[in-house]
């Protein structure tokens, strides 16, 4: 079966760290890009982080600049998203996604990948 698995997430204090894990199974990450996405309660989806297939493209939203790094092994066919300086504002489900040829970290285009994990749950609580 083809899919992305998420893991990592779970009740951390503020100012703690997670680092999430997105791995691939039944395929190779190689030639795709990855997209991690939040989802706070009650809103809507947005990306806070993506990184191209070959690692040299990096976005990084505003609101976890300086806090949160995205990186990825592929040799062990994994994507991470290390959060550090949490933020109750960070908690929700995190989805990490994938696909293929143009480069962008929109959520448009995320929204159209062609693989999803089925998410990770943070909460950012004291």
């Amino acid at each position: 079966q083809l899919q992305l698995v998420e893991s990592g997430g779970g009740l951390v204090q503020p100012g703690g760290s997670l680092r999430l894990s997105c791995a691939a199974s039944g395929f190779t990450l190689d030639y795709y890009h990855i997209g991690w996405i939040h989802q706070a309660p009650g809103k809507e989806r947005e990306a806070v982080s993506c990184i191209s297939s070959s690692g040299g493209r990096i976005n990084v939203a505003d609101s976890v600049k300086g806090r949160f790094t995205i990186s990825r092994d592929n040799a062990k066919n994994t994507v991470y998203l290390q959060m550090n300086s949490l933020k109750p504002e960070d908690t929700g489900i995190y989805y990490c996604a994938g696909y293929m040829g143009y480069y962008s970290c929109s959520d448009n285009v995320l929204r159209r990948a062609s693989y999803w994990g089925q998410g990770t749950q943070v909460t950012v609580s004291s």
